[in-house]
């Protein structure tokens, strides 16, 4: 769990006379977090600064604080956040300081040449185009910085609430991903493997794609609910039932067409793999955390010859992508503030981060306000 350490003092004074300072929640070691007054940042010629209203806690920014992408020193965490346009560089187009905008979660570098061998997100380094909270400073801060922003950012509608935008930088694009490369035929069944945020919303995902049998593995009580008002037919309980009897009980014995992992563990991989009929995918968006393997059952997968796929995604980054998301919500296809279960104040960040964190008070999607 992280410890939280306080440093910045709110003031807005000049840092060593340099530059006008900015409030930001930081990873300043591995398993410590804590508040610190950093430069507010400056565009290049393609990118844009854009002032914070609101962003989510996602579970993979604890992943980070304990450990999961190896030591960060003073790195400002958060990866989904929207806000209005503060600044933009002489080459960016389509943006203008005053606009409400959505940044995805991955920013990729289009100009790379991953991007040009068609996956945009792969682009620059091991985690690709998730850039914010990794390779640069994030988004639980004051203001944030957004490469490539005529390729990156997407506009709010006007109906569309902060609350809900933020949820298309990082949930619905990954969840969404996840029943998009499951393959999922008409008709056929599909189940998701952990009902947190992304396991829901791949939940409604696949709703959306046209499963006929949408079966959620979850235990929580609050989140077996949720799961069936996204879409969920069947829900299963591991810890009362064996996962794989009940899915070949609800499959008359074939077994699922596609199962998607959103949990990131590897016994729950491996539950996926036996779930899944030969022909089939497994699609994965679960983050893995910590071990150094996964994985396969060695029958199960047929022993190599069962045809099975194993999909795996960083989620679509970019404005085509966003603003395809945003329009779900602007035509009421789907409510995902229904996840918001705890708001707070980005002063209150460190109470935030340990609901969060620590899994407090039945959480699941924690909104922080700015």
């Amino acid at each position: 769990m992280a410890s939280f350490d306080s440093e910045a003092d709110g003031t807005g004074a000049a840092l060593d006379g340099e530059a006008v300072p900015m409030k930001a929640f930081v990873m300043k070691e591995i398993g410590r977090v804590g508040f610190l007054d950093k430069p507010m940042p400056r565009p290049g010629p393609s990118d844009a600064i854009v002032r914070t209203t609101s962003a989510l806690i996602c579970t993979s920014d604890t992943h980070t604080v304990a450990g999961g992408i190896g030591p960060r020193e003073d790195l400002t965490l958060g990866h989904e956040g929207v806000g209005v346009v503060h600044e933009v560089g002489s080459e960016v187009r389509d943006f203008h300081p005053g606009e409400r905008v959505l940044a995805g979660a991955i920013t990729p570098d289009w100009g790379s040449s991953a991007a040009q061998n068609g996956y945009p997100s792969q682009s620059g380094g091991p985690l690709g185009g998730f850039k914010f909270a990794n390779g640069k400073d994030g988004v639980f801060a004051e203001y944030f910085h957004v490469n490539d922003a005529d390729a990156n950012l997407a506009k709010i509608p006007d109906s569309i609430s902060d609350e809900a935008a933020v949820y298309c930088a990082d949930m619905l694009s990954t969840g969404f991903m996840g029943a998009e490369k499951a393959n999922i035929p008409i008709g056929g069944t599909v189940v998701v493997l952990a009902q947190g945020p992304v396991g829901l919303m791949a939940t409604a995902g696949a709703r959306l794609r046209g499963a006929g049998l949408v079966i959620g593995v979850e235990s929580v009580p609050s989140r077996q609910k949720l799961a069936r008002t996204y879409g969920a037919d069947e829900i299963v309980d591991f810890t009362r039932e064996d996962v794989l009897d009940r899915v070949l009980e609800l499959t008359d014995g074939e077994r699922a067409d596609a199962a998607v992992e959103a949990l990131g563990a590897d016994a729950t991989f491996q539950t996926a793999v036996k779930i899944t009929k030969p022909g089939g995918t497994i699609s994965n968006i679960g983050y893995f955390g910590e071990g150094e393997f996964v994985r396969i059952p060695r029958v199960e997968w047929g022993v190599g010859m069962a045809d099975k796929t194993i999909a795996t995604g960083l989620c679509p980054g970019g404005r085509v992508r966003m603003e395809r998301l945003l329009q779900l919500l602007q035509n009421n296809r789907i409510d995902p503030t229904r996840m918001t279960t705890h708001t707070f104040r980005f002063d209150d960040m460190e109470r935030a981060f340990e609901v969060s964190d620590k899994k407090l008070e039945d959480v699941i999607k924690v909104l922080i306000t700015f």
